[in-house]
């Protein structure tokens, strides 16, 4: 998956993931038109827009409050998550803020899966640790299942 760069996934044929910001799907859909293309939003207006574009998955946050970003948009929250959902059938990805312990929550609010940043790896990033980290994830995957 490569963010923002619709050269460089069609170079390596690879997925794209735009924000709105960004080249819009429309657009980078005619660089990279047979790969997966992902659209951030983060909000009602930006979500039913989105729905329209020709893109495979929507992205919808920050769901949780998030240090990832310099300047994030408001949070969204579990109850706008909820809410939002119903506005498209696309897969939706929850992101901003998800860590090991909320993760279950945003896949029961409603989202078909979640993006994670700082809450992936484990403080301590020795072997015993990557791997009870990558088990903690997969039964959290489970849930929304």
């Amino acid at each position: 998956m490569l963010n923002d760069r619709a050269d460089f996934a069609r170079l390596l044929g690879a997925a794209l993931h735009v924000g709105q910001d960004d080249l819009p799907p429309v657009a980078a859909r005619r660089v990279v038109s047979d790969e997966v293309i992902g659209f951030s939003t983060h909000n009602k207006l930006q979500l039913a827009r989105a729905d329209e574009e020709p893109v495979e998955y929507i992205s919808l946050g920050p769901i949780f409050g998030t240090k990832s970003k310099n300047n994030p948009d408001p949070v969204v929250g579990l109850d706008g998550l909820e809410c939002l959902r119903k506005l498209t059938k696309k897969p939706l990805v929850a992101i901003g803020g998800i860590t090991i312990e909320n993760a279950s929550s945003a896949l029961q609010a409603g989202a078909d899966s979640v993006a994670i940043i700082s809450g992936l790896l484990p403080k301590n990033c020795d072997h015993k640790s990557m791997r009870r980290r990558a088990e903690e994830w997969i039964s959290v995957s489970l849930i929304g299942n």
